[in-house]
């Protein structure tokens, strides 16, 4: 009787009922910059997320781990990635914080809020495990179904074809786009095969079969879209809409953002600089065909938020809108890898040179060789992006577009690696319609934001007895109510780019061997004002501190080869 009286008292005084927990949403897309949607500035459409944006809470200070896989690790375990296993990517380095899998001393959200009552779903790019080849159900060890999702679609690779993508699952088992019973033509958003739309309307499926099913619990529900990263594929009918919309070029568009962002308050002239893009990351001779890839860039996104909106629509048409926590967010800054942008591309070439595959084919290749109807791959500089015989990246001028006002890119930890937007709507506990939120934040806040409102608590054993690693982050919940959190530092490391920030101040470093610049984010959040000469025992205080971090949580060694790789120089 004491117990359920201490119970009914924390659910009473946290706000949090049994009866009424929030179902959670978390939606996740892939290589987009900090200005790439409306409502942070850019000019591409985004009207559902605006809308969220416009009754909910935006961030202003929230940051991601600069990379793919580390980013989707942490952000599922409430960990830095090293803690979880994923250091650098799905490669073994021999080292604990460089395995390239899931860890047994981490749980993911699904497997913390399950215990709690919760039902789970999961659309879309999972990329937290090597074994895309799996021989036996123990190398599934690590897939979504077995880390504690009850439902999953969608790929367990990084990254491939948005028209025909590898690694495709249904649960727990591998299908082809084109034989798949239970997702047909006239079940897709447009009458054709886009992952985009595939994983939207998965999640909108996974909405209204909770409902029907088990509608008397709550659920928590992960979408992890691979929009926008290359390859820039996107139907024509978006891409139509975006034709003719980048005809000013890089800098014009770019200078019109950051006007926006400060229209709108989410940047301050005072403490941002919109330094210039290198002239060196301009494709001259080959503009037309740059243009190109951003208008297939900006259909991609369009396509996204299109998806967004459907999810929504579920969550209203099921009545549980109201009682949802929906956060967007994104895994690393905009992409400047040069990924099909090497040497001189050519037009599609009439008939098809290659045999069609067959519609029970699986797709085993990141980059396909042929589309399914015969015509070979194409890249390079003058191949149109958008169908799927192409692949391409933007590349880093779009890149610096995409980052506004910040430095650097995905894969570093300055703030275009890492500096991501983050909206959080619930509409019956967010009461702050429209305001800016600049608290420093991490996403291994959302393990902890998790834990906060759903009222699970996080597991100190799991997997058969194995110790579980304490969170790391810290729960969102009180900025839902203009609070501010109480947090020590947040620390980076990738690819031996690391950074730590506490409070204003910013210690980072590009490279294993780079030195360290430090950088008052207050007034200086560009990062084009290096104080650390002027400053050297508050660079030593931090570097320490950091250092401190990086022992304790598997950041060491520095970028280790693989076992038996040649030693690097």
């Amino acid at each position: 009787m004491r117990h359920s009286v201490i119970l009914l008292f924390w659910l009473v005084t946290t706000g949090i009922y049994a009866a009424n927990r929030p179902n959670i949403v978390y939606v996740l897309s892939d290589d987009m910059g900090f200005s790439d949607i409306g409502c942070y500035g850019s000019e591409i459409p985004t009207p559902h997320l605006d809308s969220l944006a416009h009754d909910g809470i935006r961030y202003t200070q929230f940051y991601n781990t600069g990379r793919c896989c580390p980013t989707r690790a942490s952000m599922l375990t409430g960990l830095y990635p090293h803690q979880a296993g994923i250091g650098h990517m799905m490669d073994d380095r021999g080292l604990d914080g460089y395995r390239g899998e899931l860890n047994r001393n981490c749980v993911t959200i699904a497997e913390a809020l399950k215990p709690a009552g919760y039902r789970t779903y999961m659309s879309g790019k999972w990329h937290v495990t090597s074994r895309i080849d799996p021989k036996s159900d123990a190398d599934k060890a690590n897939w979504p179904r077995q880390r504690g999702f009850d439902r999953f679609y969608g790929t367990i690779h990084g990254a491939g074809s948005f028209f025909d993508p590898n690694t495709l699952t249904r649960d727990n088992e591998y299908i082809s786009p084109f034989a798949d019973p239970l997702y047909t033509p006239d079940q897709m958003a447009n009458g054709t095969f886009y992952y985009t739309d595939a994983i939207a309307d998965h999640a909108v499926k996974y909405v209204h079969d909770h409902h029907q099913s088990h509608g008397d619990q709550p659920f928590f529900l992960y979408v992890a879209f691979t929009a926008a990263h290359w390859p820039m594929h996107a139907l024509e009918k978006d891409i139509a809409k975006h034709t003719g919309k980048y005809d000013a070029g890089y800098d014009a568009i770019r200078d019109a953002r950051y006007a926006r962002m400060l229209s709108l308050g989410l940047i301050r002239e005072s403490n941002t600089v919109n330094f210039p893009i290198s002239d060196r990351a301009k494709p001259d001779m080959f503009w037309q065909w740059d243009k190109r890839n951003m208008e297939v860039y900006a259909a991609m996104i369009d396509s996204m938020d299109q998806g967004v909106g459907r999810i929504v629509d579920a969550l209203k048409g099921t009545g549980q809108f109201d009682n949802t926590l929906i956060c967007f967010l994104q895994d690393n800054g905009g992409c400047a890898e040069g990924y099909g942008r090497g040497g001189v591309g050519s037009a599609r070439i009439q008939p098809p040179s290659m045999t069609p595959l067959s519609d029970d084919y699986l797709q085993p290749h990141m980059t396909p060789k042929q589309s399914r109807d015969g015509y070979p791959m194409r890249t390079g500089k003058g191949a149109m992006a958008g169908p799927a015989d192409t692949a391409i990246g933007y590349g880093e001028a779009w890149a610096t577009v995409s980052n506004t006002p910040f430095r650097e890119y995905k894969h570093f930890v300055h703030e275009g690696g890492i500096a991501t937007p983050l909206i959080a709507h619930w509409p019956d506990q967010i009461k702050r319609a429209g305001q800016w939120d600049s608290t420093p934040g991490h996403l291994i806040d959302l393990m902890a934001t998790a834990i906060d409102v759903s009222g699970a608590t996080y597991p100190k054993t799991f997997h058969g007895g194995n110790a579980i690693k304490p969170m790391e982050g810290k729960s969102l919940v009180p900025t839902f109510a203009g609070k501010t959190i109480d947090r020590d530092a947040i620390y980076w490391e990738h690819e031996g780019n690391r950074a730590i920030r506490v409070g204003d101040d910013k210690l980072v470093a590009k490279g294993a061997k780079g030195k360290w610049e430090l950088y008052d984010i207050a007034t200086d959040r560009s990062e084009q004002n290096d104080l650390s000469e002027q400053k050297p025992e508050l660079v030593k205080t931090l570097a320490a501190k950091w250092q401190a971090y990086a022992e304790r949580a598997n950041v060491l060694p520095l970028t280790p080869n693989r076992p038996g790789a040649a030693k690097k120089h």
